[in-house]
């Protein structure tokens, strides 16, 4: 079901991105659907204003409206009953790329927040860290002899929807 809470909740946040002078990446936005489970997702990309592509510093945005909550909402919506509080599970993937040298993973971890700001009752947290190592094709590019790095810190939870 394609609810308009979804599709707000996508608004809201394009509305704060673009707010902040986020530029939303080409060709980086998919909406699908589950259609064994009935899930809905919707996953976007947005990156610091005049990078180029790709962006040295991006921001990976997952919602997922899943069945059991597109059900409670229904079930609210036309029961005015609600046992089970309908929720979009989101997760940001923060992504530092290009990098000349490796990672401190302590430098992130004291760099980044554990949890985000409030979002409805609850804030998302603190997930995990990935380091990423990049080495280039040793039968390339002759100039290309420089291994890249990069740093993902991904954010997770529930928007629970309210009365």
């Amino acid at each position: 079901m394609l609810d308009h809470v979804f599709t707000d909740a996508i608004s809201a946040l394009r509305d704060a991105f673009e707010a902040a002078f986020l530029e939303r990446q080409p060709f980086e936005e998919h909406f699908q659907s589950d259609v064994l489970l009935g899930d809905l997702t919707w996953e976007t990309s947005y990156g610091l204003p005049g990078e180029g592509e790709p962006p040295r510093v991006v921001a990976h945005i997952t919602f997922d409206w899943p069945s059991w909550s597109q059900a409670a909402y229904r079930r609210w919506y036309v029961d005015d009953e609600l046992e089970v509080r309908p929720a979009i599970e989101m997760e940001i993937v923060l992504r530092v790329q290009q990098l000349a040298a490796p990672v401190d993973p302590e430098q992130v971890y004291a760099a980044m927040p554990q949890s985000s700001p409030l979002i409805g009752d609850d804030r998302l947290e603190r997930a995990g860290l990935t380091t990423e190592v990049s080495h280039p094709d040793p039968d390339g590019d002759p100039l290309d002899f420089a291994a890249e790095y990069a740093v993902e810190i991904t954010y997770e939870g529930l928007y629970e929807l309210a009365e």
